[in-house]
């Protein structure tokens, strides 16, 4: 029977197969990585995925030794054959996601020509910062490895493609009478 990861199972389960980590060590490297600029994982969530992936036999928990030691997670046999097949699923294939952007544009009609759009033109400036503060992360990790750099180009290819399609969108609207 397939598995299908979620995002958050996906990233630990690949992060556990690098070598074997604790809860709070997997912590460390998504936010030393900067890994939740692309996907949203949180602390709370990191022991309960865990827990999921054991019990699916993904992982494997190693019994810590003493009162303060951590519970150690590693990858096992079907888990790296998972996370080979849910990598390439990944890689290979469009998966849709669904911006509020889309909401407001169904409901467009509910607003006056100026609030519509004022309201792209906040987003327009809000895709702007984000473009910036990437970059900004960008330059603070240097050096990361290629894929790593890849992420980031994606992430700001998407927002300078929706930065030109608001400009375009903008410019029609101003144009068109209401």
């Amino acid at each position: 029977m397939p598995v299908n990861l979620t995002d958050a199972e996906l990233l630990l389960l690949g992060l556990v197969s690098e070598m074997p980590r604790h809860g709070y060590e997997l912590e460390q490297v998504i936010e030393t990585r900067g890994m939740r600029e692309w996907t949203q994982v949180g602390f709370s969530s990191i022991y309960f995925v865990l827990g999921k992936l054991e019990k699916a036999g993904l992982v494997a928990a190693g019994r810590p030794r003493g009162a303060k030691a951590r519970k150690t997670f590693r990858i096992t046999p079907t888990g790296r054959e998972v996370l080979c097949e849910q990598t390439i699923a990944a890689l290979g294939s469009y998966r849709p996601t669904f911006s509020s952007l889309l909401l407001g544009m169904v409901h467009w009609h509910v607003l006056s020509r100026d609030a519509a759009l004022n309201a792209l033109e906040a987003r327009l400036s809000s895709v702007a910062a984000e473009i910036e503060r990437l970059e900004r992360v960008r330059r603070q990790r240097q050096p990361m490895p290629d894929h790593v750099e890849s992420l980031f180009d994606f992430s700001t290819g998407q927002l300078n493609a929706e930065r030109s399609w608001i400009n375009t969108t903008l410019d029609y609207m101003r144009a068109k009478p209401w």
